[in-house]
């Protein structure tokens, strides 16, 4: 028999029972098109925490005291201003290190009250960090240097306790202590599931005396170049050390982290992939119950044919071609279905979900392979009938 004709007869018998034909894909459409629509969920969120990872800035290390590592509790810092003091001179420059401690406190303006982030900084983070004013002016090395209380709010702090009214000089109370507002940050958003519009930043000496302490809880560095944070990571680690004997630091850089980020989505992609792919499997077996019983009701005409001299093989390719049609039809639809439900999560959520071309021909043909693998019994059962048996068969 042709494959033009076999493909001909394929398509009559699955169009002259529509709706059992239909019944049979719809296992494979949801399989595909939830490989496809996880797999795009999975692919956006990794691309999602790239793109914040790398908004923070550019060529920057992370100095922080202990081990860096997810699910470890932080510890305690032992850095004080005169470690950033030290770094510096190792880096370059003051200009070149950001240093914070951080703390959640509540705020208030007359009877506007907020619980926000309250960071002590340096006068340079803005040029460390990727941070722009929507208005106002930020803190300068005097107001480090003399512990002024004097704070730059968050969009969203901003907002919420002054709403319309120009915050530029008013005076507001952290912690229950009057600070006096000089700028306002532009509208940020959330980095890395962070609210970074409900941070407050304030001189890091007017934050240790707020906070009752003298502790810095992690630096940041910014390098000229990438290939230099290698080396210079090496320096400071080794400088901290000896500072600090007895107390582990670690320094990391953006691709470290995104390394780390990058496996932990990989692998979480991987997994929804293969829960998604459990679908496929049940609608394979559903596929191929339904060639079987075709295979029964058809017992008839395929004695006939191979009374009039169809081989066996010719059997076996009917019956598969009509397998991998109902498959590669219900993967060809659930392709749709999946990159259309991406695009629907990528509008009415923050993770960009995009449908990879990968996952695409992935989806596809494993659905091509579903029908093939769970037609070769239907088919082979077929080829085998004797056509005497086969023609008395009621």
């Amino acid at each position: 028999m042709r494959f033009a004709e076999a493909w001909r007869v394929a398509l009559e018998a699955l169009r002259a029972n529509r709706l059992r034909s239909a019944l049979t894909t719809l296992g494979v459409v949801i399989g595909v098109a939830a490989v496809v629509v996880l797999v795009a969920i999975g692919t956006g969120a990794k691309s999602y925490v790239e793109s914040e990872v790398e908004g923070l800035g550019s060529n920057l290390l992370l100095v922080v005291p202990g081990e860096v590592n997810f699910g470890n509790a932080p510890t305690v810092s032992p850095l004080t201003l005169s470690d950033v003091d030290a770094v510096a001179r190792i880096a370059g420059g003051r200009d070149r290190v950001a240093a914070t401690v951080s703390s959640g406190e509540t705020v208030q303006y007359g009877t506007s009250r907020r619980f926000a982030s309250v960071l002590g900084v340096l006068e340079n983070t803005p040029q460390v960090f990727i941070r722009t004013l929507a208005r106002g002016t930020y803190l300068t090395r005097s107001d480090v240097d003399t512990g002024r209380r004097v704070t730059v709010l968050g969009y969203g702090v901003a907002h919420a306790l002054f709403g319309d009214r120009d915050p530029i000089g008013q005076q507001m109370d952290i912690a229950g202590v009057r600070f006096r507002v000089i700028g306002v940050f532009a509208q940020l958003g959330e980095s890395l599931g962070v609210d970074r519009d409900d941070e407050i930043h304030i001189p890091i000496t007017s934050a240790q005396r707020l906070f009752g302490t003298s502790r810095v809880d992690g630096l940041a560095i910014k390098a000229d170049d990438a290939s230099q944070l290698g080396s210079l990571g090496s320096r400071v680690v080794a400088e901290l050390s000896r500072r600090h004997p007895g107390t582990e630091f670690s320094a990391v850089t953006q691709d470290q982290i995104l390394g780390v980020l990058g496996k932990v989505l990989g692998i979480l992609t991987g997994v929804l992939a293969a829960i998604a792919g459990i679908s496929l499997l049940v609608g394979g077996v559903g596929v191929s119950n339904i060639m079987l019983v075709s295979v029964r009701e058809r017992t008839r005409e395929i004695g006939l044919r191979k009374a009039v001299g169809a081989r066996p093989r010719d059997i076996v390719v009917q019956f598969l071609l009509e397998a991998v049609l109902l498959t590669t039809l219900g993967g060809t639809i659930g392709i749709g279905l999946g990159i259309g439900a991406a695009a629907v999560v990528a509008a009415l959520s923050p993770v960009p979900a995009a449908a990879t071309w990968w996952s695409i021909a992935l989806a596809f043909g494993v659905s091509a392979a579903v029908g093939i693998v769970f037609g070769v019994v239907p088919a082979q059962r077929a080829g085998r009938l004797d056509p005497v048996v086969a023609l008395r068969s009621e």
